[in-house]
């Protein structure tokens, strides 16, 4: 399912995060959204999953405004994985991933078989299923991203939103939850803070510099030295991946600019 973000501005306590930003993530594509902390990323992706509504523009899912539709069907079609995600109550792994289900229930926790063999199929397709009776709390960084990726599977949105999901992981770790993610077949959109990653994972890329969209288009074409030392404040080096020809970044910091006399 297509998502369009379309000239969104996100207004909080009087302050302007975004300006007019618009995106599209086509059917099925990953779409990674980078930039410096306090660019906007987050506020954006609020308004995306209905955190946060507008304060102009749409955002259309399937061509409908996500924030005209029931909730319910909202959760149907839309599921995220923000920075807070993390539960401060020890559930079950079983317990969380069943959270996924609630927009399909017609009462609260009354599951359903085709609810369950939702849960259990997330969770094999995570490579879980052997944490179902596990606490939440108990489970390492790679495992509780897994985990909530699988409560967002089980929702089966056709849209996945995700803020920051490789935060806090070892890189073996980023490298599962980005295939995990890649191979969900879903239409993604996520903000990721390694441009490296960004660079070897997304089919498109959106840069995003004090609350607007600077640049667009697939990493190759986006993310040039003279714009990662514009946005950035780096020097970048290209390499390409021997393997899968994917363009890579090596950084050095830029020198201090000379003081005014």
């Amino acid at each position: 399912m297509r998502l369009d973000i379309d000239a969104v501005t996100v207004e909080v306590a009087g302050a302007r995060l975004v300006r007019d930003a618009t995106l599209h993530v086509g059917d099925g594509r990953l779409v990674g959204l980078v930039g410096p902390n306090g660019s906007g990323k987050s506020s954006l992706l609020r308004c995306v999953y209905r955190a946060l509504r507008p304060a102009s523009g749409a955002v259309l899912v399937g061509g409908d405004d996500l924030h005209a539709l029931d909730p319910r069907e909202g959760a149907r079609r839309v599921a995220a994985l923000p920075q807070e995600a993390a539960t401060e109550f020890d559930f079950t792994v079983a317990e969380v991933v069943a959270m996924g289900r609630l927009p399909h229930q017609r009462t609260a926790g009354r599951a359903t078989e085709a609810d369950r063999e939702a849960c259990r199929a997330a969770l094999e397709r995570v490579g879980a299923a052997h944490l179902a009776g596990r606490g939440f709390l108990s489970l390492s960084g790679g495992e509780k991203q897994r985990v909530l990726i699988a409560r967002a599977l089980a929702q089966q949105p056709r849209v996945l939103v995700l803020d920051e999901p490789t935060n806090h992981l070892d890189i073996a770790q980023q490298l599962q939850v980005l295939s995990l993610v890649r191979a969900s077949g879903l239409t993604v959109l996520t903000a990721l803070h390694d441009l490296d990653l960004a660079a070897a994972h997304c089919d498109v890329l959106y840069v995003v510099a004090h609350g607007s969209v600077v640049a667009s288009g697939p990493p190759r074409d986006v993310l040039t030295p003279e714009l990662l030392a514009e946005v950035f404040r780096v020097r970048a080096h290209r390499v390409i991946h021997p393997e899968t020809g994917a363009v890579r970044l090596l950084f050095d910091p830029l020198p201090d600019p000379a003081p005014t006399p």
